[in-house]
């Protein structure tokens, strides 16, 4: 039988692992933290024989069985750092060595949208998140990530799906804090309703101030429209479309954006534009050209534009930009471009818009890694970029977003 082998963790990962250098290769222990001396067993899981002064006790009961958060061990000051270091590597990846700022923190309890698990069992009911890398559902009873106003909406959302989901099933349920009240989707799991019931499921929409509750695409209740303030425009959110996680970083990444644009610029394309998060701040100064592949975001778009007053005109088109990204020539028609693709990244735009005359382009980017890539692309054109600026939208996760200005 082999013998115990202690180790000392060198780093963290860019998935929080701590990781330790040994004769056979790297090792990665999930929940490690740099100084650390664990012992590896043949036969067992690692042991923790030292504390890191950065260690921290996890403030939420459920860490360690939910899959939501994978790094509340930390300290903030580690924390902080690590996340700083996931941008930071992934442009050294790329040989650029970038200017990255420190990452600007978001509020615990700040999430307005969850997109959760949920389960019925006879007459017990389960939200929450999956395991990590498991299908089993946590059933929580707190999260630190969501706003309180969807964790005080749980019990009556329970009570809802004994009556929307029928016995033994499961689903994925859709919450998000907006202006006008909850809104709240299930999908899945559901059932033909009585109409007894359906007035059941009213009451406590009313009761739990439920703006919009939709049961496997079926609107039981609508009692207000479910719509967000997007600059100066009221735009209208479907249930699942594309949403900023946290209001506070929304609002972050607005600011920086609107910022960058040139003094003279008269016209942007607001590239991958969704609802029109950047576009409506971006239309209260210049003439915007937004574009996206999905028609509902468009269609909302475009409804928001008409409603709204006091902007600059707004033209919203559905294009598929990974199939069919903007030419250099149509480029030419901009003074600046704005760039927030998924995080599959944007390298066909990209190498359009190296090709291009455009002179900045401003990339939000919730995908590190892609973003220096597509970063790569544009500086070997000729751009020049400026400081990168991390966002810690996805608390406790691998995961943040960051944005960075373009120059020629």
């Amino acid at each position: 039988m082999a013998d115990a082998t202690e180790i000392t963790i060198e780093k963290l990962g860019g998935k929080g692992d701590g990781i330790a250098r040994t004769p056979t290769g790297d090792r990665f222990i999930a929940g490690a933290l740099p100084g650390e001396r664990w012992q590896l067993n043949p036969d067992g899981p690692p042991q923790r024989l030292s504390d890191s002064p950065g260690r921290a006790i996890p403030p939420c009961p459920h860490y360690g069985v939910c899959g939501g958060c994978m790094s509340q061990h930390m300290s903030e000051p580690v924390y902080l750092d690590w996340k700083h270091q996931i941008v930071h590597d992934a442009f050294q990846h790329r040989g650029i060595t970038a200017d990255i700022a420190p990452v600007l923190p978001m509020p615990l309890r700040s999430r307005r949208r969850a997109f959760l698990g949920i389960e019925r069992f006879g007459g017990d009911v389960w939200i929450g998140f999956r395991e990590e890398g498991q299908h089993t559902l946590v059933d929580i009873t707190d999260c630190l990530l969501l706003d309180p106003a969807i964790m005080a909406a749980f019990p009556n959302l329970k009570a809802m799906a004994k009556i929307a989901m029928p016995g033994n099933s499961s689903g994925r349920l859709i919450v998000t804090k907006l202006d006008t009240g909850l809104d709240v989707s299930f999908d899945n799991g559901h059932k033909l309703l009585q109409p007894d019931e359906r007035a059941r499921l009213a009451q406590l929409a009313d009761t739990a101030r439920i703006a919009r509750l939709v049961v496997a695409g079926d609107a039981i209740v609508v009692r207000s429209e479910p719509r967000l303030t997007l600059g100066t425009a009221e735009v209208d959110v479907p249930p699942s479309l594309f949403l900023q996680a946290i209001p506070e970083a929304e609002r972050r990444m607005i600011d920086l954006v609107v910022a960058a644009l040139p003094k003279k610029a008269k016209r942007v394309a607001d590239l991958f534009s969704g609802l029109g998060t950047f576009t409506f701040p971006l239309a209260a100064k210049v003439q915007v050209a937004a574009f996206d592949s999905d028609r509902r975001a468009i269609s909302v778009l475009e409804a928001a534009a008409r409603r709204a007053t006091g902007l600059k005109p707004i033209e919203a088109r559905v294009r598929d930009l990974f199939r069919e990204p903007l030419s250099p020539k149509e480029l030419e028609a901009y003074d600046a471009v704005v760039l927030d693709p998924p995080r599959a990244g944007a390298a066909e735009q990209a190498e359009r818009l190296a090709r291009s005359k455009v002179p900045v382009v401003i990339a939000v980017s919730c995908a590190p890694a892609t973003l220096a890539r597509d970063a790569r692309t544009l500086i070997d054109a000729g751009f020049k970029m400026g400081p990168v600026t991390p966002i810690d939208q996805f608390i406790f996760s691998p995961h943040i977003e960051a944005v960075s200005v373009f120059k020629r």
